[in-house]
């Protein structure tokens, strides 16, 4: 397994798997279906991200199939450049592999290597294997969401959580 930075050409893999993901887990914020992003769209996103000085996204990948990516959005305003907020997502068939963590791992070298000095994220609060990922990694709760997301017809509360760097 490897992670290294996502390229140009990566559009149709990455778009493979985020559909795949959001097939088999409730904890992504796109149902199954929803995603009608083509590759092309894909490409351009994946283009602007790549040109952006505190975005990254990052794949893990088993052989040349990509089975786990994070992506980092920093803020675009002055007072918030030096934040970063995470999404992390990896295939149920590689879970529990030290996948996630690498990819924490990475994200955090790439975040102190542009300045940032905090990563943010949130989680559904019944996603006990990523809070404990997250936790692991220095992570911590600062507030809970109440309500903020809507799966399969229930309301479900989000874990803010946040790592500073400094």
């Amino acid at each position: 397994m490897k992670i290294r930075t996502a390229r140009e050409g990566d559009a149709e893999g990455l778009l493979r798997l985020l559909r795949r993901l959001d097939g088999e887990t409730r904890f992504m914020m796109y149902e199954p279906g929803e995603r009608k992003t083509t590759v092309e769209a894909q490409e351009e996103v994946l283009g602007n991200t790549l040109v952006s000085k505190n975005n990254t996204l990052l794949l893990a990948e088993e052989g040349d199939l990509p089975v786990g990516f994070l992506e980092a959005v920093g803020g675009i305003f002055r007072r918030n450049r030096h934040v970063a907020h995470l999404v992390v997502g990896v295939l149920e068939a590689y879970a529990g592999r030290g996948i996630g963590t690498a990819l924490m791992a990475e994200a955090e070298r790439w975040v102190r290597g542009r300045g940032l000095r905090r990563l943010e994220l949130t989680v559904m609060t019944h996603n006990h294997a990523a809070i404990n990922l997250y936790g692991k990694g220095g992570f911590a709760i600062e507030g809970t969401r109440r309500q903020s997301i809507r799966v399969d017809g229930s309301y479900v509360d989000e874990y803010y959580m946040a790592k500073r760097l400094a």
